[in-house]
């Protein structure tokens, strides 16, 4: 049975070890592209900064840290900003032990009921898209649909919404 509970700063070990999983497995399959070969000290100080500084929400199964949303309420810099109040998830991990069990699509479902708590009409993303679709493919089966495509020094990704209603 997953869980999802508030996350915070307690958690960003376990949060990093997802991280680590998560590009180990990605470089193993020929898709380091993703988020690189390894996990550089850059990505654990932010995967830490975003489980601390944002909401953030974990999934658990079995009590162990099997998954992790967070959330804030302006796009990065690096994408066109929303024409409305928004959520944006800054990241979402879960572990590949549990694959095909629902817990990011769980986690984004709580995101989008923490807009709908909140009087938030939309809920954005953005996602790796080079090599091929499967991420962005991922979103639009949990209702995202396409915004646009970006560069962002050599990386591919794409930015989705979801539109949240009342």
């Amino acid at each position: 049975m997953v869980v999802i509970r508030r996350g915070g700063a307690a958690d960003a070990a376990a949060v990093r070890r997802l991280m680590a999983v998560a590009v180990r497995w990605l470089a193993e399959r020929g898709r380091s592209a993703q988020w690189g070969s390894e996990v550089t000290p850059e990505r654990e100080e932010q995967v830490t900064t975003f489980v601390r500084d944002h909401e953030a929400w974990v999934a658990e199964v079995d009590g162990a840290v099997a998954g992790v949303l967070t959330l804030t309420p302006e796009s990065p810099d690096y994408v066109p900003g929303a024409t409305e109040p928004e959520l944006y998830v800054r990241l979402l991990l879960t572990d590949r032990e549990h694959k095909g069990r629902g817990i990011g699509a769980a986690l984004l479902e709580r995101a989008v009921e923490r807009a709908r708590e909140e009087g938030v009409g939309v809920v954005r993303v953005d996602c790796f898209a080079g090599l091929d679709d499967r991420l962005v493919d991922f979103y639009r089966g949990c209702g995202f649909v396409e915004q646009g495509r970006f560069e962002r020094r050599g990386w591919r990704g794409c930015v989705l919404a979801r539109r949240v209603e009342p």
